[in-house]
């Protein structure tokens, strides 16, 4: 096989590819439209908005978080999540803009 050319090392194909794995899931694709829309939440108010249980979406969120996608802090009784480079948000522009997708 051909050495393929990359705009990316190899190194760093291998974090997108993570990044990518870590996120290709609909209740991680809903946390981060729901961060999209208000750039900090409580787990509560992302519990609503992905209409699932707190432990289920406590998992989701600590696996972004520990990929380097979320950051938290807490206040009180309640943690808030937020997207650590709003960049990430630029995949809905290319899912909305395959024809793949529809």
């Amino acid at each position: 096989m051909e050495n393929i050319q990359s705009r990316f090392d190899l190194k760093t194909l291998n974090k997108v590819a993570e990044i990518l794995k870590t996120i290709a899931h609909p209740v991680r694709i809903s946390i981060l439209e729901a961060l999209e829309k208000d750039p900090q939440l409580s787990v509560t108010s992302l519990k609503e908005h992905t209409n699932i249980e707190q432990s289920l979406l406590s998992h989701h969120l600590i696996k972004m978080k520990d990929k380097g996608i979320l950051t938290s802090h807490r206040e009180g009784k309640n943690i808030y999540y937020k997207l650590a480079d709003n960049h990430i948000l630029r995949i809905f522009e290319c899912m909305e803009n395959c024809s793949f997708i529809k």
